[in-house]
């Protein structure tokens, strides 16, 4: 997804891609898995997470950046994603990248190569369930008016085994996330905007990934 990425072979290409998605991820999932006390407190946030559970499926155009205090570089990109309560779609600059909880594939449509792997939490330094052991009890809620109907959710904790120790999320009058900033412990910030984002009902078809017959299909599995 980064141009930079042009320029590496496929494996890395393939690992870039996939950093870039759970991080991406990763901010959702500091929205949807923490625990049920936290959520009842907040009933916005509380509504946001009921359209997750009802199997809505949250879609709309994206631009991210993740900044890296270390090196001072950001890292951008741009598309359109698909985000369930199990699995998440993301398409930008050609690439596609479908993950169902269990399975992780990504198309490549210049070279016309799919890549299969096993997506395994364990193995995920970003997967819900890395961030969230004994963390979800920590955090603090608040919600702040942002003027025209927007309201801006803010999660804060202490906790120094926390991935993020703020997280704002911003959502217009119809609990469409609008924005999500995430900060953690090293001043690393994650964002994400979104435009024209709305919830959807899953047609069964939104997380199938196709691809032409003649693709070259790369199997990580075996």
């Amino acid at each position: 997804m980064y141009s930079l990425a042009r320029k590496k072979n496929y494996k890395k290409y393939w690992t870039e891609l996939k950093t870039f998605n759970r991080i991406l991820f990763s901010t959702f999932a500091v929205l949807l898995v923490l625990s049920a006390t936290v959520f009842a407190q907040n009933p916005t946030f509380q509504q946001l997470k009921t359209k997750f559970q009802e199997g809505m499926v949250f879609s709309g155009d994206f631009s991210h950046s993740y900044y890296d205090s270390y090196t001072g570089e950001t890292l951008t990109s741009a598309g359109e994603i698909w985000i369930g309560e199990q699995s998440y779609k993301l398409k930008s600059e050609g690439q596609l990248l479908v993950v169902d909880g269990l399975t992780s594939r990504v198309y490549d449509e210049q070279r016309n190569r799919l890549i299969i792997s096993d997506y395994s939490e364990d193995d995920d330094d970003f997967a819900p369930s890395r961030m969230l052991n004994g963390v979800d009890s920590t955090y603090t809620i608040a919600e702040e008016n942002s003027g025209g109907g927007k309201k801006t959710i803010i999660l804060e904790t202490e906790d120094e085994f926390a991935l993020f120790i703020r997280v704002e999320i911003v959502v217009d009058s119809n609990i469409n996330p609008v924005s999500i900033t995430a900060y953690d412990f090293s001043e690393n910030v994650i964002t994400t905007r979104f435009k024209n984002g709305k919830f959807i009902k899953d047609n069964g078809q939104l997380f199938v990934l196709t691809y032409p017959k003649d693709a070259e299909i790369v199997d990580t599995r075996y």
